[in-house]
């Protein structure tokens, strides 16, 4: 135990509570089927439906892209008897699906691609078993662990593999997934995916189909491209982060919060090098807020991307974070932000400045 956590320790908690937890002390394991078990949406887009998706009306595409995945979704019912299934491929390799085995949605940022990606999820007429829903980075995180044949093994038997953010700004992790992907297609899966644009691309238009396509290669002609227009979200720019607290103030309000982990943001950049990326929402099962003393500019940039992966694990359960230190708009150098990952970073600080706001509401609870 560090000598940070032992301080924390003893920091006033709740009364008839427990004091915060540290992530920095956790080590998660979690089995492979578990794994492939937790590839659902996130908790913040578990009651999103299309019904409850609303189209512009002055955007026609919008209505248009909403009933065919609607029809995409019917078009997924009941697979074959499970065991017919498996003894035909032991026999022979599966026939190619009938159709389009699989739509990538095609639109600028706010128009809501990751909403009408859930719901697909949800419309499949599958048990949650036999359909997956995972980013790019997650999928790749689940081949890192499982490797690429345990991989292939544990989603061939799904009606369903939708990837959200699907990236196109590292050649060998995109080849990787396609040949992932190619695999699960010529099993009969179906497939659904978002992307996001190639580096240096960002003023050349919304639109990433053409990129998209390209890249995944021998599947492109699998997919249905469906196009959804809207108001581009892209040029807003970086929320303001708010002012981070005092170290003292950070520690009292962990205190007195309930599900709480606290560390020093050393300790826990040193954790998450220990901890394969693929557990990193195990890390974070059972807390309900998280409390950081010292946050201060990331060096380099393998940790910068294992901080990305915390920051969208802690955004989808939607935890506040509460730090002393830096913003959190200050944590990438500018070399970063101008370099081939830039994307990942300023998601990474929109989402934390979000997660900071939220934050307000645990210091105001004692006034501090």
């Amino acid at each position: 135990m560090s000598s940070s956590f032992a301080a924390a320790q003893e920091s006033s908690p709740i009364p008839g509570g427990t004091p915060p937890v540290s992530l920095s002390g956790r080590e998660p394991h979690v089995p492979a089927d578990q794994l492939v078990a937790e590839m659902v949406p996130p908790p913040r887009f578990d009651s999103v439906r299309f019904d409850n998706y609303l189209p512009d009306p002055g955007q026609p595409s919008q209505s248009e892209a909403v009933g065919a995945l609607r029809a995409f979704a019917q078009g997924l019912g009941a697979p074959e008897d499970a065991g017919r299934r498996r003894w035909f491929r032991r026999q022979a390799a599966p026939a190619a699906p009938a159709g389009p085995g699989g739509v990538y949605l095609d639109g600028g940022y706010g128009v809501g691609k990751t909403h009408l990606l859930a719901s697909l999820w949800h419309a499949t007429p599958a048990p949650p078993e036999q359909k997956a829903f995972g980013t790019f980075v997650e999928l790749t995180n689940l081949v890192g662990a499982l490797g690429f044949q345990q991989a292939v093994q544990a989603l061939s038997g799904h009606r369903l593999v939708c990837i959200d953010e699907f990236e196109l700004d590292d050649p060998g992790d995109t080849v990787l997934v396609s040949t992932l992907l190619g695999r699960l297609a010529g099993a009969g899966v179906r497939l659904a995916a978002t992307s996001n644009t190639l580096p240096g691309r960002l003023g050349e238009g919304r639109f990433a189909a053409a990129d998209f396509m390209r890249e995944i290669q021998g599947l492109s002609a699998r997919f249905r491209s469906l196009r959804i227009d809207g108001e581009d979200y892209r040029h807003r720019g970086l929320p303001e982060a708010p002012a981070p607290y005092a170290d003292e103030e950070v520690t009292a309000a962990a205190g007195r919060t309930p599900g709480a982990s606290l560390d020093d943001f050393g300790d826990l950049l040193a954790h998450l090098a220990r901890v394969h990326p693929s557990r990193y929402g195990a890390l974070c099962d059972g807390v309900e807020a998280v409390f950081l003393r010292g946050v201060r500019p990331v060096e380099d940039q393998a940790t910068a991307l294992r901080l990305v992966v915390l920051a969208d694990r802690l955004y989808d359960r939607e935890v506040p974070v509460m730090t002393s230190g830096e913003p959190f708009d200050r944590i990438f150098s500018d070399e970063m932000l101008a370099g081939g990952y830039r994307k990942k970073y300023f998601r990474a600080i929109s989402r934390l400045t979000a997660l900071a706001r939220d934050a307000g509401r645990l210091a105001a609870r004692d006034g501090a």
